[in-house]
């Protein structure tokens, strides 16, 4: 990417954040490149401890850009650039099995691989995905990416200054306010609940829930205390098959259309994430007069509840 042309961007601008982070990832290619496994093993540990962070940048493209250049009605980069993503995560899965396994000489094969995929994604970003991006979005995009990163994190030291615009106070704080707004029903079938008590019982569920309506079109998700996978408010509004990894997309599609026809009410999958066992269940949402009003996506870690034996009757508290 040229830098005169991104001299104009302010700090925190996400598109300068994203460079930043680029500087960043070239000087550890370049150690892990000069690093061998078989020979320093625990530098290279620490080095690609350090390159896992990548996974904060690919989050943070795939649910806060990418959904505003669908908007913009740029659906590329959610469809080819996160497959790439997807492969770049499995060949780092393959390099710390064998690492584990103490197979340095498999690391330091795969290594090479990995990292020239990573040269060249980053190239595609600098070449192509950035400048477009700043030719198609507008500041309040960039505002509104800003504001909703720091949910998905960064691979830098320190979080970088939230992006307010080149835009005076007023104008700020219209673009920053600027939600959608929900009728404040507090009765509900059984009692009332404030709009404060119902935020605070979906963060305090002990799991994730995402809400996507009839026209497909994800419009809530909770904000839990320890997330199963990664939600910004960057996905609000956007269009569901694009809020999943494209190998998956043929799936959730096949949900919804079963979902809709009224052929299915329920699907469920449990798979294993991080060394921990997850279970999706997906269920549909019907109105009084069995309408199809959309879906409920449920994400929940239940590595412990399966451990379950026996019977707990008396008061015990974690961590006595």
């Amino acid at each position: 990417m040229d830098t005169e042309n991104t001299l104009h961007l302010t700090e925190g601008h996400p598109v300068q954040t994203y460079l930043k982070e680029s500087s960043v990832l070239h000087k550890l290619l370049q150690e892990l490149q000069e690093t061998k496994a078989h020979a320093d093993f625990q530098k290279f540990y620490n080095l690609f401890n350090q390159l896992q962070t990548i996974e904060n940048r690919f989050v943070r493209k795939e649910n806060q850009l990418f959904p505003f250049l669908e908007k913009r009605g740029w659906h590329g980069p959610s469809q080819g650039m996160w497959s790439f993503h997807d492969t770049l995560r499995e060949e780092m899965r393959i390099i710390r099995k064998a690492f584990d396994a103490k197979q340095y000489q498999q690391v330091d094969k795969d290594i090479a691989h990995l990292i020239n995929g990573i040269l060249n994604l980053m190239k595609i970003e600098e070449t192509i995905l950035f400048p477009k991006a700043l030719s198609i979005l507008q500041e309040e995009d960039w505002i509104a990416i800003s504001k909703g990163e720091k949910e998905t994190g960064w691979m830098l030291a320190s979080p970088p200054p939230v992006y307010l615009g080149e835009k005076n106070e007023k104008e700020i704080k219209s673009s920053l306010e600027a939600e959608p707004v929900f009728e404040k029903n507090t009765h509900y079938d059984e009692g009332y609940l404030s709009i404060e008590q119902v935020n605070l019982l979906f963060k305090t569920l002990p799991i994730d829930l995402t809400f996507v309506d009839e026209n497909d079109r994800v419009i809530f998700y909770n904000r839990g205390q320890e997330r199963v996978f990664p939600r910004s408010a960057g996905i609000i509004g956007r269009e569901v098959k694009f809020c999943h990894p494209p190998k998956s997309v043929g799936t959730v599609l096949e949900i919804l259309e079963k979902f809709r026809t009224g052929q299915q009410n329920e699907a469920s999958f449990w798979i294993n994430y991080k060394g921990r066992l997850i279970y999706i269940r997906y269920f549909a949402v019907r109105d009084a007069e069995k309408k199809y009003r959309g879906v409920i996506e449920m994400s929940q870690d239940i590595s412990d509840l399966k451990n379950i034996e026996g019977e707990r009757r008396l008061l015990h508290w974690q961590g006595m």
